[in-house]
């Protein structure tokens, strides 16, 4: 399966701590999308999308824009991103979410023939419980949920619960990883990178930054530190995920990749190797 870095949604400035070793560059909504060989496209999660650029403030809300500063350009959509490669909206025929704050959801409405996949407790956390930080016009066209419980699926790698998708190949896995929101997951993908590694993790919000799971980078600049701890929802168990991820990653280097919704620069070092538009 042949993997796309896509950033669906250029947001405000991030200035690192040390800023000899890394520039200061704005931050991105980092999605995938994956050509599967029978089962269409494959989006992991959507950034923003046209609805949000008719109507920001009602569709994000003014808090959120003042903070984040997404650029909101018609061109960085998941749904122009995919004309762009040459597929059609209909050629997406899956979505797969690590969460539903609305960074990672504005897109949906684009796609509404898509099956959405995700995990149960985030479901049931946005449309049940409804927490502030999640906003039903998001899905207000009806998406076609698919949720998939706690309690099944096997262990991968070091992870529990992680389960293979409705209607998907084996290559694409749902990876419970809690804590930045109830139901927040990992959505692996056994990618075709020749030389590369065997799987891509991504991660979502479990980390904003690359230096929490690698190290030898500067220090987490302050601004995400802040902006995580004003989400999260179950800080130990993220850091325990965390931890996790970590592990992982160091343990084999040379099998998993990982990679994180916001990380500007994590997203400009894998995107140009994976022939995708930046």
């Amino acid at each position: 399966m042949r993997v796309h870095h896509l950033n669906c949604g250029t947001m405000r400035e991030i200035t690192p701590v040390d800023t000899q070793v890394l520039r200061p560059l704005p931050a991105v909504c980092h999605c995938l999308l994956v050509e599967t060989d029978a089962d269409g496209l494959v989006l992991v999660e959507t950034g923003f999308g046209t609805h949000d650029l008719r109507d920001p403030e009602g569709r994000l809300g003014a808090d959120f824009l003042a903070w984040s500063q997404p650029v909101l350009d018609p061109e960085e959509t998941a749904v122009r991103r995919v004309a762009r490669l040459g597929h059609a909206p209909a050629d997406v025929r899956h979505i797969v979410l690590t969460h539903l704050h609305r960074d990672h959801v504005g897109g949906l409405a684009d796609f509404p023939h898509a099956r959405v996949h995700l995990h149960e407790a985030e479901h049931r956390a946005a449309t049940v419980d409804g927490h502030p930080s999640y906003l039903p016009a998001r899905w207000a066209h009806g998406p076609q949920w698919v949720t998939y419980p706690d309690h099944q699926g096997e262990r991968w790698l070091g992870f529990d619960g992680v389960r293979q998708l409705a209607g998907l190949p084996p290559e694409i896995l749902l990876v419970p990883l809690a804590g930045h929101t109830p139901g927040h997951s990992a959505v692996a993908v056994r990618a075709d990178r020749p030389g590369g590694p065997e799987w891509l993790v991504h991660a979502g919000d479990a980390y904003f930054y690359r230096g929490e799971i690698a190290p030898g980078l500067p220090p987490t600049p302050p601004m995400f530190d802040a902006l995580q701890a004003s989400v999260e929802t179950d800080r130990p168990l993220r850091l325990a995920n965390l931890d996790r991820l970590r592990t992982l990653l160091a343990e084999q280097p040379e099998r998993v990749e990982v990679v994180s919704a916001h990380d500007p620069w994590e997203f400009r070092r894998l995107s140009a190797p994976a022939g995708a538009a930046a």
